[in-house]
C-alpha cells in the first residue's frame, strides 16, 4: 500500500509542476523574430533591386520631388502654413534626394525613400486633420 501511495503522490507532484512552470512561452520570440525576417526581406529585396537602380531614381526624384513633395507643399499652405511642417517636408524630400545623388546602394536608398514617403503621408494626414481653408492662401 505504501508503493501505491508513493506512486499516486509522484503523478500528482509531476503534474503539479507542469502546471505551475507555464512551460510554454514562445509567443513574444516568435513575433519579435517574424518582425525581424520580415525587415530582413525587405532589405534583401531592397539589394536585389541594383539593377533597377536609374528606375528607382527617376521614381524618387520625378515621383516624389514632382509629385508627393508639391503635393505635401501645398496641403502644408492650404491647412494654415504651420511652420512646424516645413523643415520635415523639405527634410523628407533632401534626404531622397541626397542619398541618390551620393550613389548609395539600393539596400540603403529605397528604405530611405519609403520612409521619407511615410514622412510626406503622415504630414498630409495631420493638415487633413487641422483643416484646410482658402483664407490661409488669398489673405485680403
Amino acid at each position: 500500500m505504501a508503493i501505491n501511495q508513493k506512486v499516486i503522490l509522484y503523478s500528482k507532484i509531476c503534474n503539479m509542476e507542469t502546471t505551475i512552470k507555464h512551460l510554454n512561452t514562445h509567443s513574444f520570440g516568435e513575433t519579435y523574430h517574424n518582425l525581424k525576417t520580415n525587415w530582413k526581406k525587405f532589405i534583401n529585396w531592397s539589394a536585389g533591386q541594383e539593377e533597377n537602380r536609374i528606375m528607382w531614381t527617376a521614381i524618387s526624384i520625378l515621383g516624389h520631388g514632382c509629385v508627393i513633395t508639391i503635393i505635401t507643399i501645398l496641403a502644408i499652405v492650404y491647412s494654415g502654413n504651420h511652420f512646424i511642417f516645413w523643415p520635415f517636408a523639405i527634410g523628407a524630400m533632401s534626404a531622397s534626394v541626397v542619398s541618390y545623388l551620393a550613389a548609395l546602394p539600393t539596400k540603403v536608398t529605397i528604405p530611405i525613400f519609403f520612409f521619407s514617403l511615410l514622412i510626406d503621408v503622415l504630414i498630409i494626414i495631420s493638415c487633413f486633420i487641422n483643416g484646410f481653408s482658402d483664407y490661409s492662401v488669398f489673405y485680403r
